[in-house]
């Protein structure tokens, strides 16, 4: 008997399996996709818009007001999720389709799942060259589109209706694949979404999706095992693999029942409580001073669902020469950096198969004083560094302090790029998951609100704090809007330094003259007054003294808050840190860009 099929548009078969897909979180299954977002134009209307029209209870439509933006939030929404959830964001063919080319690049250096559907140009090519057409005179199938490739994990064209059968079900394999995770690129040609086809019935069947737990190979597991046995002084790196795998409670236990100090990654802040004994606090560039001196005096690092990138490894200056290193990380590429014994598998499941092989393994008994000593000194620290200043305006550090004595368990604070992401790995005292949302991998300035309206449509029941500074904030504001029409409240602090200040501070320790990054000769912007005109609740803080009161108002506020405070761009924490690659000029005029050059080889040479 022949199968049963039902003719359909390639974008109505798009949207029906989509919104078939199930994941199963806590034991439940709920929808893989929670909803779309969508901006409609030339290219996605006419097809994908009138699919998704007639889905609308299964596949939830969000209108947003900028591309890029609501990519952001869509891969906030994910990480928010801990890659168990995702939703799909679709544009029109040209500069709504490339818009979504950074947030594609977000999405994929930080192992992030989002699907991205722009529209295309016509596979038939009978109109061309249409209109927001690219047209490669050499190569006449080449689109705008193209230029998803290198920063896409899978990116195809659709160009025949039938051709959906085979690509979506290896799409849906990348998005829910702990190692392979990363952003998907269908791009879909506007006369093919509107072309019918006769699709199988089973191809919409509901499809339940479970994310895998591998486990690492057992020789491996003896090997680490060996080695962590004979280690005196072994520290673990956790990075954002502990949150994805939710490992946060088997990694308390293994480092409790072993005596190893906990370092985290921006990506991992808040897999322990800020104030657990083991928690060292940050590591690397932004690191305290805990953590970096526990990692270059440890003689193991045990590095968890991190990729080890410079700012993590202080350009790979921490560690001591002799520190052997294991890494249990899914992913094969991120599991054999450092010659590491390499523990391919879960975080949570290959720590209980390493913790079964240890029997009573404990480190040194010194080394658990330094631990003790360590991070008593560095708590001390970050009492003094978020301490309103005596005069003048509040650096970052004063702002951080006073917003998270503000915050509550239900808080989660999230920002990206410039000076505050460094302060806030410093200083943050997050209370553990879901508290604490970064984007550094990317380090993309204009993330930051976006990304909010992410986590709040995530964890709607969390209060949702977005840091955001003056630069970021100008480059990319228009979700402000987008929450506001959503009902999804969030509240964002604009640290007002004038401009690029963290850049400024970068340029003049490598020797260059203060220029194009601070705006003291331009007008200063109202951003009250602008976070007003986009339907936000807004207020100005003049100074930390007046900060708890805007904050009260913000909460007590039932949509949308922005406040506003002056800070001095020249401030920024000195306590902790560790050295950063940042190659400086060998020849110049300059005499400070020739004294950091030879500050710059020093350390390099080291």
């Amino acid at each position: 008997m022949r199968n049963k099929t039902v003719r359909v548009t390639m974008a109505q078969a798009l949207v029906k399996h989509l919104a078939a897909q199930r994941i199963e979180v806590d034991g439940a299954p709920v929808p893989l996709f929670a909803g779309m977002f969508a901006i409609f134009g030339h290219g996605n209307v006419a097809g994908l818009g009138e699919a998704l029209q007639h889905e609308r209870q299964r596949m939830p439509v969000y209108r947003a007001h900028n591309e890029q933006a609501m990519a952001h939030a869509a891969i906030a929404f994910a990480k928010a999720s801990k890659r168990r959830r995702m939703m799909a964001c679709t544009t029109s063919v040209g500069p709504g389709a490339t818009n979504m080319v950074t947030a594609a690049a977000l999405a994929h250096v930080n192992r992030l799942p989002v699907l991205l559907l722009p529209g295309d140009t016509f596979a038939s090519r009978r109109p061309d060259p249409v209109l927001q057409q690219i047209e490669s005179f050499g190569e006449p199938s080449v689109t705008a589109n193209d230029c998803f490739r290198p920063v896409a994990r899978f990116w195809d064209r659709i160009v025949r209706p039938e051709q959906l059968l085979a690509s979506l079900p290896q799409a849906l394999s990348v998005l829910t694949d702990p190692a392979d995770c990363g952003p998907v690129v269908l791009a879909l040609p506007q006369d093919v979404q509107a072309e019918a086809f006769e699709y199988p019935v089973g191809f919409f069947d509901e499809t339940l999706h479970v994310i895998a737990r591998p486990r690492a190979d057992s020789a491996a597991i003896a090997r680490a095992a060996a080695e962590l046995r004979a280690a005196k002084r072994p520290l673990i790196i956790a990075g954002g693999g502990v949150h994805y795998a939710s490992a946060n409670g088997v990694l308390a236990d293994f480092g409790s029942r072993h005596g190893i100090p906990i370092a985290e990654t921006q990506a991992g802040k808040g897999a322990l409580p800020w104030d657990h004994p083991l928690n060292a606090g940050a590591i690397g560039v932004t690191g305290s001073s805990a953590a970096n001196h526990l990692a270059a005096e440890a003689d193991l690092i045990i590095a968890i669902g991190t990729r080890l990138q410079d700012f993590t490894t202080a350009s790979h200056t921490l560690f001591a020469d002799n520190a052997a290193f294991v890494a249990i990380n899914v992913c094969r590429h991120d599991a054999i950096k450092r010659k590491a014994i390499a523990l391919r598998g879960d975080a949570a499941a290959t720590l209980e198969d390493l913790q079964s092989q240890l029997g009573d393994y404990s480190s040194d008994k010194d080394w658990k004083k330094l631990t003790v000593t360590a991070i008593g000194e560095w708590q001390k620290d970050v009492d003094a560094a978020v301490l309103a200043p005596a005069e003048g305006l509040p650096g970052d550090a004063a702002v951080v302090g006073v917003v998270n004595k503000l915050s509550t368990a239900a808080t989660t604070v999230v920002c990206a790029a410039g000076g505050l992401p460094g302060e806030l790995h410093k200083l943050w005292r997050a209370s553990g998951p879901d508290s604490y949302h970064l984007e550094y991998g990317y380090s993309c300035m204009g993330y930051e609100i976006a990304g909010g309206l992410g986590v709040k449509m995530a964890k709607p029941d969390r209060e949702v704090i977005v840091l955001v500074g003056d630069g970021s904030y100008l480059m990319l504001n228009s979700e402000i809007a987008t929450s506001i029409a959503l009902g999804q409240k969030i509240i964002i602090i604009v640290l007002d330094n004038r401009g690029f200040g963290c850049i400024n501070r970068l340029q003049q320790s490598c020797g260059g003259d203060a220029y194009n990054n601070l705006l003291d000769l331009h007008p200063r912007v109202d951003f009250v007054m602008h976070a007003r005109a986009l339907g936000a609740h807004a207020t100005f803080a003049t100074g930390l003294s007046d900060l708890g009161r805007a904050f009260e108002e913000a909460r007590n506020a039932d949509l949308t808050s922005v406040i506003v405070i002056e800070t001095d761009p020249a401030q920024s924490t000195a306590a902790g840190g560790a050295w950063w690659d940042v190659p400086i000029a060998e020849v110049s005029d300059s005499k400070n860009v020739h004294d950091a050059y030879r500050r710059y080889e020093k350390e390099r040479r080291r």
